[in-house]
């Protein structure tokens, strides 16, 4: 939801020879809209840094912080925001989406990607209630732990892989979608005030400023794969914490999927972090590899 004391860009507006043509949502720090390029004429995805609670929009346009101390978490965060999206735009991979530009306009910084016509896995979930079956889970998420793989290579987090975040393109292919919330990795650190996460998927270090690493995304990762399965996101992890209700999919689910698949999920969605899997390499190993081969060996 959009809100009131940060209206966005107009319909019409021109920004560094892109004219917005509507607003596709927004989160806790970025309003995302869709875009075309006046040169190229392609339809873009664009991101403003507009952190909702220390900004306003002033007439002509520009963000501006509330006050003084709004100011200091506004700057910080565009810094990392823009040192970030730069060094993300490097990254090329078939199953990323391509960031194609990153500009500092109207006092805040903007990132353009690639605009991507398909359904985001929200839309499969709820049509077939969960249930996606080993055939569609096998097409869809090799390519994006390998996306995700290439990702922590480049020393990022993602910190927001959810179904939202996973596009089916009209060719089948996944991408892997916003990296509004990534941020660089490296040991021991620990996770910005400056956040965003969803519940569900976030996992519990992401709310306590615990240790974060490839370990975080994997639990994401693992949250939406049960998702797939089940139909529902697994409880909140802080909830978990208290109470664990989490369905035993290994039990519950045997008959459907691959027991390595199933078993890997829960791997990845223990609740600490030291007892997931280490590495994308090391989840896939056990969450495909069997899979793959039981559905080559399955002519059905």
């Amino acid at each position: 939801m959009v809100s009131k004391q940060r209206p966005p860009l107009r319909e019409g507006y021109i920004l560094e020879g892109y004219r917005i043509a509507e607003v596709l949502g927004g989160g806790g720090f970025s309003l995302v809209y869709l875009a075309r390029e006046e040169k190229s004429d392609k339809e873009v995805v664009i991101k403003e840094y507009c952190p909702k609670g220390l900004v306003n929009r002033a007439a002509a346009g520009e963000v501006e912080p509330l006050s003084e101390k709004a100011r200091l978490g506004f700057v910080q965060g565009m810094k990392q925001f823009f040192a970030e999206a730069s060094a993300l735009a490097k990254l090329k991979h078939p199953n990323i989406v391509n960031v194609s530009n990153i500009f500092r306009a109207n006092g805040t910084v903007y990132m353009v990607m690639a605009y991507e016509l398909g359904r985001d896995l929200r839309w499969f979930i709820k049509q077939c209630n969960g249930q996606l079956d080993q055939p569609f889970m096998l097409k869809v998420f090799p390519p994006i732990a390998s996306g995700l793989a290439a990702l922590h290579e480049a020393s990022f987090l993602h910190l927001d892989v959810k179904p939202a975040n996973i596009l089916l393109r009209a060719s089948g292919e996944p991408l892997l979608l916003d990296f509004g919330a990534a941020q660089t990795a490296s040991s021991g650190e620990r996770f910005s005030s400056f956040q965003t996460l969803t519940h569900g998927f976030a996992p519990p270090e992401q709310y306590n400023e615990g240790e974060m690493g490839p370990w975080s995304d994997l639990y994401a990762l693992g949250a939406t794969m049960y998702a797939c399965v089940t139909g529902k996101s697994p409880p909140p992890a802080l909830k978990r914490q208290g109470q664990d209700t989490i369905e035993p999919i290994t039990n519950v689910y045997a008959d459907q999927y691959s027991f390595q698949m199933l078993r890997a999920i829960e791997w990845a969605l223990r609740l600490n972090h030291r007892e997931r899997p280490t590495s994308v390499r090391v989840f896939t190993d056990l969450a495909f590899a069997e899979a793959s081969t039981e559905l080559e060996l399955d002519p059905s």
